[in-house]
């Protein structure tokens, strides 16, 4: 789709119309800058440089469509010509730009474009297209190839050659006249460009026709003010100078063309209306916030306009001085865990918490985006309780370890707290009561029994593992000890060498299966595994670190295939390892021809680049 709207089409079914309006000083009030022809599209009407001036529009029978009747309306969105208009004027301090009135089109009725003059140097930029059907024929000529019939004539008539032959232009300026349409640069009394399509005539006969025809009064412009002192001038029409029937304007002599005379029309004062000035910053950067602006009562007096009191305003509605904003939503801070316990068993500790900074879709972002000074707590001392200071002990064991000469007999001493739990040495002192001495229920005679040495270490550091020790039969004779075999304590029950142990909970932790069967054997495939989080009692757990997660894909035989050997793959001629050195076996004929020669080649990486 191109431009014009053409499916497939080269931009040749339409023009685009462009033209800039700019005056110095015009009179307060409603100025016509712009007639928008009956089935534009594309159109977009913008204040090049941010002013007190306003845009409007009205159809062609006078009816206000934006800005109207000096009331300035809202911006947004509006239903005219059969099309949607947006009406925009931005309030951002750092905008440049000023108003504009946007359309997508086609219109089915002809628009008119006002400016409502209040500061000098107006400047608005336009640009719409128009099916070639709708813009004049003709084209303008480069200034290389026009050249004057005579000074005089040339200046007032228009006149240029072609080929030799002379021809007299509409009474257009030059300067007016860009890609066959006027641009914007006329005086305000005239009318918005038209599209009406000239013909061009030979110069003599052009001279036969005006003889018979001449120039009439037929009215007067439209006022270039609705109030506030505005202009208007005469309107002179070609026609035919024995029925007055008014014909093509190419007919009459724009040389005998009379001077259109300016009169002061509409100098009424214009009704007081509310000028709203732009709203400032929003108050709070993120969260609710109020933004003001500045709203007054204007008049319109002898082209300029004064601010009066807002009494005169009081058949407008009054607009908005404060607006409530929001910029974006703040982050707040969330409490994600409940109080750790705490990190002593007595005395005094700390406890913990998890604090987050939470965006306002829940998603946990950097701190800076919360406010540090409203951030909740989340460490805190506590008291456990006071601690023992005592060695508590039980009495001795009854019988000595030994049932005959040297043994020992134990007790139990433990450092206490009020909760029956252990602590370090510190907490009760340095010097610790004895737990076992010396005892002796006589000599011995020779007998065997079962010795046990100390437990190892847990084979865990958490959750359920296993311990183990020594156990060896010892013959006992007098005071000495001798290892024998295990068979003479045969007849003893043997002490258990292994036990089961527990130190602490493990907390949740990854756990995997083994890895699948490769995807494919060789040249690259890959294995997958199942990976879960489990707590001790081995259910599911989200409690697991997600940067520790093993990963569940990873690739597997890199190595390249090896084609099965073919029982009837044998080398054709008797010169195949030269086909092989000169790297031929990638393609389909020597690959066949020298199939032995090519396969070994393949196996061993020779011969597969050129």
């Amino acid at each position: 789709m191109d431009r014009c709207g053409v499916c497939g089409g080269d931009n040749s079914a339409c023009e685009t119309i462009t033209g800039t309006f700019k005056r110095s000083i015009l009179s307060v009030g409603y100025h016509k800058i712009l007639e928008i022809p009956k089935g534009a599209t594309k159109i977009n009407i913008t204040e090049m440089v941010k002013s007190k001036n306003y845009l409007a529009l009205r159809n062609h029978h006078g009816e206000p469509l934006i800005n109207g009747n000096w009331a300035i309306d809202r911006p947004g969105i509006f239903t005219a010509a059969g099309t949607t208009v947006t009406y925009r004027r931005p309030n951002e301090i750092s905008t440049k730009a000023g108003e504009s009135i946007i359309a997508e089109g086609p219109t089915n009725e002809v628009l008119d474009v006002y400016v409502i003059y209040q500061q000098p140097h107006p400047s608005v930029h336009y640009e719409y297209i128009l099916p070639r059907d709708n813009v004049f024929s003709i084209q303008p000529i480069p200034n290389s190839d026009i050249q004057p019939l005579g000074e005089a004539l040339s200046s007032q008539l228009g006149v240029y050659t072609e080929n030799g032959q002379g021809y007299i232009l509409p009474d257009v300026n030059g300067e007016n006249f860009v890609n066959g349409v006027h641009t914007n640069q006329f005086p305000p009394e005239q009318a918005a460009p038209t599209t009406e399509t000239y013909e061009l005539y030979p110069l003599e006969e052009r001279r036969e026709r005006q003889t018979a025809y001449n120039w009439k009064h037929a009215g007067m412009t439209e006022c270039s003010a609705t109030c506030g002192k505005g202009s208007q001038f005469l309107i002179f029409v070609c026609v035919e100078r024995i029925t007055h029937e008014q014909v093509s304007e190419n007919l009459c002599d724009v040389a005998m063309r009379p001077t259109p005379k300016e009169e002061t029309c509409n100098s009424q004062p214009c009704p007081a209306f509310w000028d709203v000035g732009e709203w400032s910053e929003c108050s709070k950067t993120c969260g609710p916030g109020i933004q003001h602006r500045q709203v007054l009562c204007r008049q319109a007096y002898s082209n300029q306009t004064t601010t009066v009191h807002p009494h005169r305003c009081h058949h407008l509605e009054t607009p908005e001085t404060t607006s409530t904003c929001q910029l974006k939503i703040c982050s707040e801070w969330q409490i994600h865990t409940d109080w750790t316990s705490c990190s002593v068993p007595c005395g005094v500790g700390q406890r913990t918490r998890d604090i987050k900074c939470v965006d306002n879709l829940g998603d946990v972002v950097d701190d800076e985006e919360c406010n540090l000074n409203l951030k909740p707590e989340d460490s805190e001392n506590c008291d456990a309780g006071p601690c023992a200071r005592s060695w508590f002990l039980t009495d001795w064991s009854e019988r000595c370890s030994a049932k005959c000469g040297n043994g020992t007999q134990t007790r139990g001493v433990v450092c206490l707290m009020n909760h029956i739990s252990s602590l370090p040495l510190e907490g009760c002192g340095n010097e610790k009561p004895m737990e076992s001495m010396p005892c002796n229920l006589g000599l011995c005679n020779e007998k065997v029994e079962w010795f046990t040495g100390p437990w190892d270490q847990c084979s865990t550091e958490c959750g359920n593992g296993t311990k183990s020790r020594s156990v060896v039969c010892l013959k006992r004779s007098n005071s000495s000890l001798v290892v024998v075999e295990p068979s003479e304590c045969s007849r003893l029950e043997k002490p258990a060498t292994e036990n089961n142990c527990y130190l602490k909970k493990c907390g949740a932790k990854w756990f995997t299966t083994e890895w699948s069967a490769c995807s494919k054997p060789c040249e690259g495939g890959y294995r997958v595994r199942e990976v879960r989080c489990l707590a001790d009692d081995m259910t599911q757990s989200g409690s697991c670190d997600p940067f520790l997660m093993p990963e569940d894909r990873e690739e597997c035989n890199f190595h390249q295939c090896i084609p099965e050997i073919d029982e009837n793959c044998r080398d054709m001629y008797f010169n195949c390892n030269v086909v092989v050195q000169a790297r031929l076996c990638i393609y389909s004929y020597y690959k066949t021809a020298c199939c032995a020669s090519c396969t070994k080649a393949i196996r061993k990486g020779v011969g597969l680049r050129r």
